[in-house]
């Protein structure tokens, strides 16, 4: 075992817990939360953050964290930090000053960087792909022996990525050895340069074939010898049928402890300081919707978009995937999302008329001067058009990476033959999707509680009933870290203070003709209310987070909310602070062609769901 090897954390005692500080180490800044137990309920009473000191000319990440969680001490009217910027402990009860616990999670430095590789692309290489993913890391590159490069060039190009670790899987237990070893023979002489000190032993897994496991020990020189720390854990794709993920995602997180934050700087101190292990952020959020999924049995997907990426998390059935769409975001990849969605496409969101000469300049603008906010209602206007825009394609990649195990035979019917190309199949089912959860700037701090459910309905097209929800202030990343000290605190603080119930988007599946009978409606309960939507329309019904109704839809044939085409559906709600918005406009979604009918549309709907005054 590495050097590194952080000292085992003494046992927790949850009874006596009354203050939990939280921090999310980020790439620019560091974002720290009370915990607090207040009466006999766990809730988050202060907040507060930090520019990052991982870089030059600090290069400590613990002096940020001080920062942060000596701001949070002066807003709760108690010390956290003390003198030599340690983080002050409860010696008792009646102490009037520290905390019980800190934990963290981080992504500073560009979080964990990894390259993956597998004997073929689509099946334990995208394995490899899911596990990383899953486990909170960037994924660089995927090698693979069909990835269409030659030996020379995949070596070159590991050389040059300097990763922080590497994940090698390939073969079924018992199957080809060969093309598993050649994999290992690629990878081991292009010794990739670390990112953090010239010490550093670049830690790689294999997940592979068990039978080509001394082979690959073998090619690797055991620990030390060749600047390579192995890892052996259990095979990711164990047969063709199963895909077990777990060992894998385990021990990338160990490794990433071990390794990556150990060689980073400060955070050797910031480990000794942590009561748990340190997650990476992306992780993190991943284990509580995990949780939450898990608890309410729900089929669920959480956004996060940020300045350069956009991660979309998702569970459906108990399986979790995770994607970054690392060219899609609002400052850093504003010009990308430009460019991938087309100016066209953008623009079918604005209900006024823009210069699109004049909008090229201020998305050229928004890279320049990344932190900069909207100053007028049409800058608002085209940043949340843009949003909608990097959503649904950041989307639309989720589905096609979050897919049934490639290589699997399914019995099919001839019909099936020339529908399928024989890839996986997304198990995303929009009809299916019961919590769609929204963070990052552009959808948390929207003016508007309206607005952000706007934007997830139209570009994530859910289909017959889905709630919507928010993270108030991006906290899932701290309550994911604390769930795996105290779920119950976590679970509790996530339903009170972290989530943001908007509302419950009510949409008809199928496409009809502008003007034709789509569904009708009927609301009763706290609140009363009914219509009739035809083609193209919306409506909405205020029903507040605390108010029970029940509602009925009853589709035209040919639409389906949920019980088929034609069939209506009951169904039992808590509103939100939005509501409930009722969408006609079919699905997929689709617009005029004809500009002025676009914007007289586009700007109809932005009145009916309260975006627009």
């Amino acid at each position: 075992m590495s050097a590194h090897v952080p000292a085992a954390k003494p046992a927790i005692d949850l009874s006596r817990l009354r203050y939990i500080l939280a921090t999310d180490c980020g790439s620019t800044t560091t974002k720290a939360i009370l915990i607090e137990k207040v009466g006999d309920s766990w809730r988050q009473t202060q907040r507060a953050e930090a520019p990052t000191t991982v870089e030059e000319p600090f290069a400590d990440v613990t002096i940020g964290v001080s920062n942060a969680l000596t701001e949070i001490g002066e807003l709760a009217g108690r010390r956290f930090i003390a003198d030599d910027g340690t983080i002050l402990r409860r010696r008792n009860a009646d102490d009037p000053e520290g905390c019980d616990i800190y934990i963290s999670t981080s992504s500073a430095g560009g979080g964990l960087q990894m390259v993956v590789a597998g004997v073929v692309a689509q099946m334990t290489a995208a394995s490899a792909k899911r596990a990383a993913l899953g486990a909170g890391a960037i994924v660089m590159d995927t090698i693979a022996s069909n990835d269409k490069r030659k030996p020379f060039e995949r070596i070159q190009r590991i050389r040059e990525l300097r990763p922080d670790m590497v994940l090698i899987s390939g073969g079924t237990d018992g199957g080809n050895v060969q093309q598993v070893v050649q994999i290992a023979e690629q990878i081991a002489p292009a010794k990739p340069r670390p990112r953090f000190g010239g010490e550093y032993e670049l830690p790689v897994i294999f997940a592979g074939n068990k039978e080509a496991a001394p082979q690959v020990e073998a090619i690797f020189g055991g620990k030390g010898e060749k600047g390579f720390d192995l890892s052996v854990v259990e095979n990711l794709r164990p047969t063709l049928e199963e895909e077990n993920l777990g060992p894998a995602r385990d021990r990338i997180h160990d490794v990433f402890l071990e390794h990556v934050m150990a060689h980073a700087p400060g955070y050797d101190r910031l480990i000794a300081w942590s009561d748990a292990a340190i997650m990476p952020t992306p992780g993190a959020v991943g284990d509580i919707l995990q949780r939450i999924a898990e608890r309410d049995r729900l089929n669920a997907v959480c956004v996060d978009i940020g300045g350069a990426t956009t991660d979309v998390f998702s569970v459906f059935g108990g399986t979790f995937n995770r994607t970054v769409s690392a060219n899609l975001g609002m400052s850093y990849s504003i010009s990308n999302v430009c460019a991938e969605a087309g100016m066209q496409n953008v623009l079918r969101w604005v209900h006024v008329a823009m210069d699109e000469r004049e909008l090229r300049n201020r998305v050229k603008n928004k890279m320049i001067r990344p932190t900069t906010i909207p100053q007028t209602a049409e800058a608002l206007v085209f940043e949340q058009a843009v949003a909608r825009e990097a959503l649904r394609l950041a989307y639309a990649q989720h589905k096609e990476f979050a897919t049934t195990l490639k290589g699997v035979q399914q019995q099919r019917t001839v019909g099936d033959l020339f529908a399928q190309s024989g890839s996986g199949q997304s198990i995303v089912d929009d009809m299916r999707l019961d919590l769609l959860v929204a963070s990052g700037g552009v959808l948390s701090h929207a003016p508007k509680m309206e607005e952000t459910a706007a934007m997830l309905v139209d570009s994530f097209e859910p289909q017959g009933f889905t709630q919507l929800a928010k993270d108030s202030i991006f906290m899932m990343p701290h309550l994911g870290v604390l769930a795996s000290v105290h779920p119950e605190a976590a679970m509790e603080v996530f339903e009170r203070d972290c989530l943001v119930r908007l509302g419950w988007s009510i949409a008809a599946k199928g496409e009809g003709k502008f003007g034709k009978r789509c569904f009708a409606y009927r609301v009763s309960g706290a609140v009363t209310a009914s219509g009739e939507l035809t083609c193209g329309d919306v409506a909405l019904v205020r029903v507040g987070p605390e108010q029970e109704v029940e509602v009925v839809v009853e589709p035209a044939s040919g639409f389906d909310l949920g019980n088929g085409p034609g069939k209506s559906v009951t169904r039992r709600l808590k509103g939100g602070t939005v509501g409930l918005l009722f969408d006609a406009r079919g699905r997929p979604l689709a617009l005029p062609e004809n500009e002025a009918d676009r914007r007289a549309l586009v700007a109809r709907w932005a009145k009916a769901w309260g975006v627009l005054a």
